[in-house]
């Protein structure tokens, strides 16, 4: 037996995707006296600017944006009780097909070899029990958020550390939700049609990261309830305020809010402890 405490450790791509995919997780685990690791690998360099300046606009300083967003990752970590931040600082690559994909330093660019060596790093020094990245499309195709995955996965070969794996994920059933909340709040946006009529073939690139989010119910594995954090999710990602354009759950307010976020949900892709399918714990099997 050890004195060392059970440790989660979240690999995330960008300042504030703490708080979107694992912020009830972070925030009910460190409640529960769980070490909470958080890893950040980008600078968020390519999010909005004071005044909701956008990437390439005259007036958006990347670097300006990074110290910005350091400065409310850290408000967020604190509100979510996360135990140890470390940030990796790549250069963020933005969104798929931007030109800052192609920018030397990048997330994007870096080889997945010397990013893993460096989160093995960290794996060693904290030896979590539970890792929680996303899956092999980043869940909606972010360069970055792949990067993520990839490295993830590559550090976990490289150390001899046997944690349960977690890649976050989304119930069908809670896509339609979110689906009808979004129509909700953004009248402009149009109903979904019984029928609809075929659409455009998309780009190719785009459809090649594009791939369907989330999976069917009967697929996710684990499914932990945060209900009693979502106050603290919510306000943690209002400590991005910077990014408030591209945070549609800020918009609904608290209590509809934690409706709709009360459960987290993952699939398991490592496990050594036999837990049985489906979970309610992150931790099932280990304490």
């Amino acid at each position: 037996m050890t004195d060392r405490p059970l440790t989660l450790m979240a690999v995330h791509a960008h300042p504030d995707d703490e708080a979107t995919g694992t912020g009830g997780v972070l925030a009910r685990y460190a409640a529960e006296g769980i070490r909470t690791v958080l890893v950040t690998c980008t600078d968020g360099g390519c999010g909005d600017g004071p005044g909701g300046v956008k990437p390439g606009d005259p007036g958006h300083d990347p670097a300006a944006v990074a110290a910005m967003r350091r400065r409310e990752l850290e408000a967020s970590c604190e509100v979510l009780g996360v135990s140890d931040l470390e940030t990796l600082d790549y250069a963020d690559s933005g969104m798929i097909g931007w030109p800052s994909n192609e920018a030397p330093g990048s997330f994007w660019q870096t080889p997945v070899e010397k990013g893993a060596a460096r989160l093995a790093e960290l794996m060693r020094h904290y030896r979590p029990d539970v890792v929680v990245t996303y899956d092999e499309n980043g869940f909606y195709g972010h360069p970055d958020h792949i990067q993520a995955h990839r490295i993830t996965m590559a550090a976990l070969e490289m150390t001899e550390l046997t944690p349960k794996v977690y890649w976050t994920t989304m119930p069908h059933s809670m896509l339609r939700r979110f689906g009808e909340a979004m129509r909700e709040f953004h009248e402009d946006l149009p109903q979904p049609e019984p029928d609809p009529e075929p659409e455009p073939a998309p780009d190719p690139a785009e459809a090649d990261a594009m791939t369907e989010i989330g999976l069917p119910d009967d697929e996710v594995t684990t499914w932990v309830d945060t209900t009693a954090f979502s106050g603290r999710k919510f306000d943690a990602l209002a400590a991005h305020a910077s990014q408030g354009d591209n945070i549609f759950f800020l918009k609904m307010g608290k209590e509809r809010f934690g409706d709709l976020m009360g459960t987290e949900t993952f699939v398991r892709v490592q496990d050594a402890t036999g837990a049985a399918l489906p979970e309610k714990d992150l931790f099932a099997g280990l304490r």
